[in-house]
């Protein structure tokens, strides 16, 4: 399964939506900018099915995620002086790749993709491409993803 976006998802808050491969809306997200920050996830029909919400209180913040109001993982970001990096904390997966350049995998315990995020050029602007071995994965990887984009850009 295939989703995609264009330009930084979480640069600002506001609204923001995700296609699937045919170009059609697969889900929306809707930020709010305060503390804690919060991300609320809604299916094509405008049900909120899902949220991440930072928490500030740790050394270093990370997001909890939300499915249905049941917390299913954390995305915590990790001390690294040259790079950076993110523990998952969901499923036994872990973040593969160049996380600063848009291009790494989510991998299983077992090494098995899970998912990849590349960025690709297209028509003058950078759209980024989230490919998901297992369609069932789908809403947990795009809000890793979301996780990591906000917490890596620092906001």
């Amino acid at each position: 399964m295939i989703l995609a976006f264009k330009q930084k998802m979480m640069s600002i808050a506001g609204k923001y939506e995700i296609y699937d491969e045919e170009g059609q809306i697969a889900y929306k997200i809707q930020g709010r900018v305060r503390v804690p920050k919060k991300y609320d996830i809604y299916n094509t029909q405008g049900e909120k099915i899902a949220y991440l919400k930072s928490k500030y209180f740790d050394i270093l913040p990370q997001f909890r995620l939300f499915i249905n109001e049941q917390e299913v993982g954390r995305v915590k970001r990790k001390f690294s002086f040259f790079s950076q990096k993110f523990q998952i904390d969901c499923n036994d997966w872990r973040v593969e790749g160049d996380v600063i350049g848009y291009n790494y995998s989510i991998v299983d315990a077992n090494n098995s993709l899970v998912a990849t995020l590349e960025r690709k050029l297209w028509q003058l602007t950078d759209q980024y491409v989230i490919d998901i071995v297992d369609p069932k994965d789908a809403l947990l990887v795009l809000m890793i993803v979301l996780a990591i984009d906000a917490e890596g850009e620092g906001h």
